[in-house]
């Protein structure tokens, strides 16, 4: 993972081979077996914009992880231009890899446009500057798991409000499963909105399949979780300053099937809703070695 805010700009430079094909490149240097989605995400939005008129942006997107992808090569990413319409823009974006397909993407596009406008209200919750830095709650772990974080992770902020784990609601029945952190680019992203839409969609995937484990007290990275992102779609509401802080409200609806649901509403700081997440991955139950 880029180990600096720069390093992941660097990521959604895309090199274009020819019409409506694009090659992403690779963190330098990273301790991970495979691709992180996020950032397939987030390079495969940013091969979709390059196609669409720049007044046209993303409003959803739709995305199935298919195989985990190889860290040590490049991955290309082929644009298939659906349809071009007055007002809304469709894409298609195959990511390939040793001849295979890992990950799909289709993405819609829409002009600005004037119509109804309502929003949920933003939950109270303690501000950024309240909240628990990530890495303190990682440094828990020992020094092995700090430094692992910082080189993966350090190119955003990550601030834990909380979760309501079993001993909250024994019964799961008062509240639903939640989790809540707030999160930003660590530095100043540059002044486009293809980018910013990039940079969410990279860090959306980081922590909210975590949400599906909180009613039975496990944790993404333990010994006891295989996980794994399945499908995962993002609905943009307003823009989005992905360098601002802004509140991941997470909930889980679900888990069956050795998989879990999770969604999200996401809120600028100043209580504006800026998009809805929503994402199933594998959790599939493991014995610890022993």
């Amino acid at each position: 993972m880029p180990a600096s805010l720069s390093d992941v700009i660097g990521l959604l430079d895309l090199e274009q081979l020819e019409v409506g094909l694009f090659r992403g490149s690779q963190p330098e240097a990273s301790s991970l077996k495979r691709v992180f989605g996020g950032q397939v995400a987030a390079q495969a939005l940013m091969a979709a914009q390059l196609t669409v008129p720049e007044d046209r942006h993303v409003h959803s997107l739709h995305l199935y992880f298919i195989l985990g992808g190889d860290p040590t090569i490049p991955i290309v990413y082929d644009v298939e231009n659906v349809r071009d319409g007055r007002s809304f823009t469709t894409r298609r974006v195959a990511a390939r890899q040793h001849g295979e397909i890992i990950f799909y993407m289709t993405a819609s596009f829409q002009v600005v446009e004037e119509g109804w406008d309502h929003q949920d209200l933003m939950p109270q919750v303690p501000s950024p500057d309240e909240a628990t830095p990530l890495i303190d709650i990682i440094a828990l772990q020992g020094q092995d798991a700090v430094d692992h974080w910082t080189k993966e992770w350090a190119s955003f902020d990550m601030r834990y409000i909380g979760d309501n784990r079993p001993a909250d609601d024994p019964q799961r029945r008062l509240v639903p499963a939640t989790q809540r952190l707030w999160f930003r680019a660590d530095g100043e992203l540059p002044d486009s909105r293809p980018i910013h839409n990039a940079a969410f969609t990279y860090i959306s995937d980081l922590s909210l399949l975590g949400a599906s484990l909180v009613p039975h007290g496990q944790f993404i990275g333990s010994d006891r979780v295989q996980p794994a992102s399945l499908d995962h779609t993002i609905w943009f509401h307003r823009p989005v300053s992905a360098d601002q802080w802004l509140l991941y409200d997470q909930t889980s609806p679900s888990a069956s099937g050795a998989r879990g649901l999770s969604t999200a509403r996401v809120f600028s700081q100043d209580g504006v809703l800026v998009a809805t997440v929503a994402q199933e991955g594998l959790i599939r139950p493991l014995t610890p070695r022993t």
